[in-house]
């Protein structure tokens, strides 16, 4: 059998030489920090690398810098579970993150959900300075419950101290999130200021029903005390919601609310299609908004009036957030409330 050649390494040096421009442009190039390299010169590095089919020795690189500076430009992403994929809200903040850690010349190491982390071995694996320097933990209050979870969490921070909470706080992170209890009180006073009565809730029971009540306390001592709030999270409980408070209104020989609350766009999807079933007029019979403003608000059966979540700029935030405190000698913990404002369309 013939001996077949070693196969030859591409270097940074050949690819420099194949475009015609010095080796320090090409690490500019490889490194992400195209500022310096004009937008010419950049192609022309990408198609030699392209042509030589050029990888980057990893152990080499690990030797020249030190495998924990190679892993200052590496971000681990934490999600609550495999349903945060389906959710429209958190792709964006995920397209938020990925954006923002490459205009940074950064890279994203891998997205794991939380139950992994209880794995010691995967821990050990993943949650190393020899792989990250940094780790966003996105809207892990939905899964984090029990003693384990927070221990769990406390030995995340004695490994990596460099960690930023998305859309929920923990204390002794850094968080970026929108202030929840803000949402729901400027669409309460929105319905409100438009002649409509105090809102019936139909969403997460969180700092949400905390901000209707307040616009509720505002408008009426007494109707803060009688508010309807049913409990849902997505377009199924959204729907079964309005479906029991129908139910709820017919067996007391009541009217249904005149306006509605829904906590996420989702939500109110569901909402939307029960009354729809029920030919009940959005918004001439019940008046309704929501809170996020996804596409699907504008493109709903009738156009969503909504509470505008920044959620990409959530994402992109985070990032800026880790790259700055990378560069401190001693992180201090900081909570960044980014702002919320309405989109009016057709449902109220």
């Amino acid at each position: 059998m013939a001996n077949s050649k070693p196969e030859k390494h591409v270097t940074q040096k050949d690819v420099a030489r194949r475009a015609g421009v010095t080796r320090s442009m090409v690490s500019y190039v490889l490194n992400g920090t195209n500022r310096s390299v004009a937008p010419e010169t950049r192609q022309k590095i990408l198609d030699a690398i392209k042509e030589l089919e050029y990888r980057p020795n990893k152990n080499a690189q690990a030797l020249l810098a030190g495998e924990e500076s190679l892993a200052q430009k590496q971000i681990g992403v934490i999600l609550p579970n495999s349903a945060t994929f389906l959710r429209p809200y958190y792709t964006e903040i995920l397209s938020g993150i990925y954006d923002a850690t490459h205009n940074a010349g950064c890279h994203v190491r891998f997205i794991r959900f939380f139950e992994d982390l209880k794995n010691p071995i995967l821990f050990n694996n993943l949650i190393h300075t020899k792989e990250i320097g940094s780790i966003v933990l996105l809207a892990l209050d939905q899964v984090v419950k029990t003693s384990e979870d927070y221990e769990i969490l406390q030995n995340i921070k004695e490994r990596i101290e460099n960690v930023v909470c998305v859309d929920w706080q923990m204390e002794g992170f850094s968080s970026v999130l929108f202030n929840r209890d803000e949402a729901a009180y400027q669409a309460a006073q929105h319905l409100i200021k438009r002649g409509y009565s105090v809102p019936a809730y139909i969403g997460q029971n969180d700092q949400r029903i905390t901000g209707l009540r307040r616009a509720a306390k505002e408008n009426d001592e007494n109707s803060a005390e009688k508010l309807s709030i049913t409990e849902a999270f997505d377009m199924k409980s959204g729907y079964i919601g309005m479906k029991n408070l129908a139910i709820l209104h017919n067996a007391q020989g009541t009217p249904l609310p005149r306006c509605i609350l829904a906590g996420s766009d989702e939500i109110a999807v569901g909402i939307l299609r029960f009354l729809t079933e029920n030919d009940i007029d959005v918004p001439e019979q019940l008046a309704l908004i929501s809170i996020d403003n996804l596409e699907s608000a504008e493109f709903a059966s009738t156009p969503l009036t909504a509470v505008n979540v920044p959620k990409k700029a959530m994402g992109e935030k985070a990032v800026e957030l880790l790259v700055s405190q990378g560069t401190a000698a001693s992180i201090v913990p900081q909570t960044i409330m980014l702002p919320t404002n309405i989109i009016e369309r057709s449902s109220c």
